[in-house]
């Protein structure tokens, strides 16, 4: 589906230099022509960013129309000086968009403990305003002003109709390294021209993070900036959802969650393989969740898939100390649909076969089979390659 924003959004991605690099857009602005709804959830770190104190003091609210974002700087672990700049950024937007500074929300990442430079950024406000369009190359730029140390853009849209209404929902992410939940290194800004109640945008987003962004990994490292705002401003018309139309968003919500949390960990620096990791036969989701989280977090996991090496004692043994209890006899795991351990015992498989599966995709899944009840979950994350130790070792902060 192509890329595109809601009806009654507008968007605009400029460089302003706080980034070395000219070719790299490190500003964006995202505009609703009317007020919206906007909610959001965040990092679970006790270090918060300055951009994320003003985020949560602000929402949920019914009112918002704007949020401006910059990468490069991230605007965390600078004190009052950082709360001033964050909010001179909303104040800055609201007087250059003649809205309300109350009106806009604001987002940043980038290297930690560094100061804004605000000159930068309020021409760089100045000079996205009169670029702000509907059309689909000022939402490209818009999402590529927010990626840090991210290889691709990330936008989702789908479009579904209910009664004869059109919805559309749109979402733009960055991230690819510091991955870890709750939420991640990551910015996530979610759009809709639904017409949906405050309470129910709020309850949907929580649900739909837990389903996404709360099930990916690449380090386990929860950083300080992580946001997902969804804003919502009825501009689809129609009558307020609620029953089967209001579960139909919701689905819809989650998919495009899904869709942008799986490209996190596919963008990976350094990595070679993107993990997906279902389990499925436990009591609770939250036990589901939390075997597939500790597979894939093992760091011998991720070695032995970057090695395109079967090694399911590794990953068996790992959902073995995940703190959950399970009967072992009924385990079963296959690697990309090939069974390799049935009811607590090896069998008999082709490994030259299933490394070559591994090797010859980026894509590897890992199925685990508990047989001890009927909850489920899903966990996207990456191998652990030399490159990105690398990447990491070198990368400033």
């Amino acid at each position: 589906m192509a890329e595109k924003l809601p009806k009654g959004y507008r968007a605009a991605g400029v460089y302003t230099g706080v980034k070395r690099n000219p070719t790299k857009k490190d500003l964006s602005l995202f505009i609703s022509d009317r007020p919206a709804i906007a909610v959001g959830v965040y990092t679970q770190n006790l270090v918060v960013a300055a951009p994320v104190k003003l985020c949560q003091s602000r929402t949920p609210a019914k009112s918002i129309l704007a949020v401006v974002a910059n990468s490069g700087v991230a605007n965390a672990c600078t004190g009052e000086q950082g709360d001033k700049d964050a909010l001179f950024m909303a104040a800055k937007t609201a007087q250059t968009c003649g809205v309300d500074p109350e009106q806009v929300l604001v987002m940043s990442t980038g290297v930690i403990g560094e100061m804004l430079p605000m000159d930068k950024i309020s021409a760089g406000i100045d000079e996205a305003f009169p670029l702000l369009n509907t059309d689909e190359q000022s939402l490209v730029d818009a999402a590529r002003g927010i990626l840090t140390t991210d290889t691709v853009h990330k936008i989702k849209t789908r479009e579904f109709e209910i009664d004869g209404v059109q919805i559309c929902i749109t979402g733009v992410a960055k991230g690819a390294a510091m991955i870890g939940p709750n939420l991640a290194t990551m910015l996530a800004l979610i759009l809709t021209d639904a017409n949906i109640s405050a309470d129910d945008a709020d309850a949907g987003l929580k649900d739909a993070a837990d389903e996404s962004f709360n099930c990916i990994s690449v380090d386990g490292h929860t950083s300080t900036n992580d946001t997902v705002l969804l804003l919502a401003n009825g501009s689809a018309g129609g009558p307020q959802l609620s029953g089967p139309a209001l579960a139909k968003f919701q689905a819809t919500l989650v998919e495009v969650c899904e869709d942008l949390a799986q490209s996190i960990p596919a963008d990976g620096e350094g990595a070679s393989h993107l993990i997906t990791v279902e389990v499925h036969g436990c009591q609770t989701r939250r036990d589901a969740v939390k075997i597939a989280k500790t597979v894939a977090d093992s760091t011998l996991v991720k070695t032995a898939i970057a090695g395109n090496d079967p090694n399911w004692g590794r990953i068996v043994s790992a959902a073995g100390y995940a703190g959950i209890e399970f009967d072992p006899a009924k385990v079963s795991l296959l690697v990309n649909g090939m069974l390799l351990y049935d009811q607590g015992q090896p069998v008999k498989f082709d490994e030259a076969a299933v490394s070559e599966s591994m090797r010859s995709q980026r894509d590897t899944g890992i199925v685990l089979l508990m047989d001890g009840g009927e909850a489920s979950a899903r966990f996207w994350t990456t191998d652990l390659t030399a490159e990105y130790v690398r990447l990491n070792a070198d990368y400033h902060t």
